[in-house]
């Protein structure tokens, strides 16, 4: 295992950080360079962080026997659609057309953004894992509802899984690209 696989790394690697020691995180909302498009960026980051959240907690409260489960069933699949949906089509951007901007900017950086490349296709993984639990317990309730309930282990473990890959990879994402994009004066 490399120091860049997700699942052993405990940060941006040291020598990615080079940018990120002249720009550090808490000055770059008061940077000149740090344009709306670079807010609305990290925003969508915070909403994945959110979704997460929202499809974890929801299932803990349902193991607890704290909510109905049709509502739950209705909330999981609309939540967890949202996050399957967006995460993959927000990668999938970032990998076509963000990073080999970036890359054609700055090349010092193109190991870590193959670092993060390489998260995504981690990530593609685990929603997978999500999709096929959530699915498996959304189907149940409606063909044998007493059954359901022994699917929401995996739909936490899975739901979890993700919230701590994307606590790891859309920090390292923003600590690497965001300086980039104040130095080089990019997407303003």
């Amino acid at each position: 295992m490399s120091q860049y696989d997700i699942t052993v790394r405990q940060g941006l690697p040291e020598e990615m950080q080079t940018l990120l020691r002249d720009y550090p995180r808490d000055a770059w909302p008061d940077h000149p360079n740090f344009a709306a498009s670079i807010e609305r960026w990290m925003g969508a980051h915070t909403m994945f962080r959110q979704i997460a959240a929202i499809v974890a907690t929801d299932t803990e409260e349902m193991l607890d026997k704290q909510i109905d489960p049709d509502w739950y069933a209705m909330r999981l699949g609309h939540f967890g659609n949202a996050l399957v949906r967006n995460l993959h089509g927000h990668h999938t951007w970032e990998d076509r057309k963000f990073f080999p901007e970036l890359m054609a900017a700055d090349d010092r950086f193109t190991a870590g953004l193959e670092m993060l490349e390489a998260d995504h296709d981690a990530m593609d993984g685990l929603l997978d894992g999500l999709v096929q639990s959530s699915n498996r317990f959304i189907k149940l309730m409606d063909l044998s509802p007493q059954d359901a309930p022994s699917e929401l282990p995996e739909v936490l473990k899975q739901a979890e899984g993700i919230q701590t890959f994307l606590i790891r990879h859309l920090t390292d994402e923003e600590d690497l690209t965001v300086p980039i994009l104040l130095h080089h004066k990019l997407r303003g």
